[in-house]
């Protein structure tokens, strides 16, 4: 990439730290080039106030800020839920959100006539190969410029001082210069104390946690929520019919108030170093744990067990960028077809951190009381499981004759 043709960058903006100083970066260090800030709104909330405005001051000629939200939820949130997708442990809520992102980023800077496309993602992280993959889908011959395989800043606490000297306006300060990415699905928390395994999380401080309280404060009274899906999406709360994106909200708000989802895990990054992260996800732990349940009546023995092995894979995909590739769309394939008939009501009990179940219903219920139940039947006929324990357990006698025959010699 020959610095002198690069004359109009299109910067993936969320008005953070990294971005913020990207900005008069590009242009001291790309000929004073032309910067079109582009955000996308995936719920970050009062992260997108004044952010326009912020942009141009900074030094940007326009500023975009594109609604994602029902996207977001509709084509990468839900279709995650349905597969049962987990990165150890982890709901996914950065992962996801940067190819919806990436994708309408390039889409501008192929509609603008862009020369390449900037992010502020670190050279440590998974973000860029997220936004980089995405870009090569949808972009591919784009350039792509990323400041921190570039410039000789080290630190954040550096990105603060080039800040301070730009006169670019910040929210953070030293001391609560915590990492964090926010969307309506969840909020991740990095760095300072959290890079200490054996720091405990300050989820009891002031501030800390912003979508809801600590286990400890929640109240003493349990809250029920009842959610009905589908073909394995929700589709109502409480009764109440809505779009998926708002009951999430609506999850968000009640898991919130009862210290449901937070998770503490030190997990395995795609550039193959571990890193701590503290994460506050709710409304998706609330989901999650109501598709399962429903699940479990619904799908037959092998499919379900199919479809666990493959969640792996999903989650796998998902985490390292993978969204948009022939295996993703294969896997969501074979999802849709597994829940076709994963419909019903699920209510949960949430209290004080635990979700516990509390009924299941589905016309398409596989599971049969009579068939199941301690008491009299008239349906499974017990002296039938002796014929298929020898014939399931034969293998393993004919092995223990032959052992047994071999031992003798």
């Amino acid at each position: 990439m020959d610095k002198k043709n690069i004359k109009k960058v299109v910067l993936a903006y969320s008005g953070g730290l990294d971005t913020s100083i990207i900005i008069p970066w590009l242009k001291e260090n790309y000929n004073n080039c032309e910067v079109i800030a582009v955000s996308g709104n995936v719920g970050q909330a009062d992260e997108l106030e004044g952010l326009e405005e912020k942009a141009i001051k900074t030094g940007a000629s326009k500023c975009y800020i594109e609604d994602l939200t029902e996207e977001f939820v509709d084509d990468y949130v839900i279709p995650t839920v349905k597969a049962g997708a987990l990165y150890e442990e982890y709901m996914l809520g950065t992962s996801f959100a940067r190819p919806v992102i990436a994708k309408r980023i390039a889409e501008i800077a192929i509609a603008e006539g862009a020369d390449a496309i900037c992010h502020g993602c670190t050279g440590k992280g998974n973000d860029q190969v997220r936004f980089e993959l995405t870009i090569k889908a949808f972009a591919p011959d784009m350039p792509i410029i990323a400041p921190w395989r570039e410039w000789t800043i080290k630190s954040r606490e550096e990105e603060i001082e080039y800040a301070e000297a730009h006169n670019v306006p910040l929210k953070i300060n030293r001391e609560t210069n915590y990492s964090k990415d926010k969307n309506l699905w969840h909020l991740s928390h990095e760095g300072l104390d959290l890079e200490d395994a054996g720091n405990e999380p300050l989820y009891d401080k002031e501030g800390f946690l912003e979508m809801g309280v600590s286990p400890i404060k929640a109240p003493d009274k349990p809250t029920y929520v009842e959610l009905d899906f589908v073909k394995g999406a929700p589709v109502a709360i409480n009764g109440e019919k809505m779009s998926a994106k708002n009951i999430i909200l609506k999850l968000n708000e009640l898991g919130g108030a009862n210290g449901i989802g937070l998770l503490d895990i030190v997990e395995n990054r795609l550039v193959g170093m571990k890193c701590r992260g503290v994460y506050e996800t709710p409304g998706g732990a609330i989901l999650y744990s109501a598709h399962s349940y429903l699940e479990t009546i619904c799908l037959d023995k092998m499919t379900m067990h199919e479809k666990q092995k493959l969640s792996i894979t999903f989650a796998e995909l998902v985490y390292n960028g993978q969204w948009f590739t022939p295996l993703r769309e294969a896997l969501s394939a074979f999802v849709d077809k597994t829940q076709e008939n994963v419909t019903g009501k699920v209510r949960l009990k949430l209290y004080k951190g635990n979700i516990i179940k509390a009924g299941v219903w589905s016309d398409y219920s596989l599971y049969s009381e009579e068939i199941a139940t301690f008491g009299e039947d008239n349906v499974y006929n017990q002296a039938d499981s002796a014929g298929f324990i020898n014939l399931f357990g034969l293998p393993i006698k004919v092995q223990a004759q032959v052992n047994a025959k071999n031992n003798k010699k």
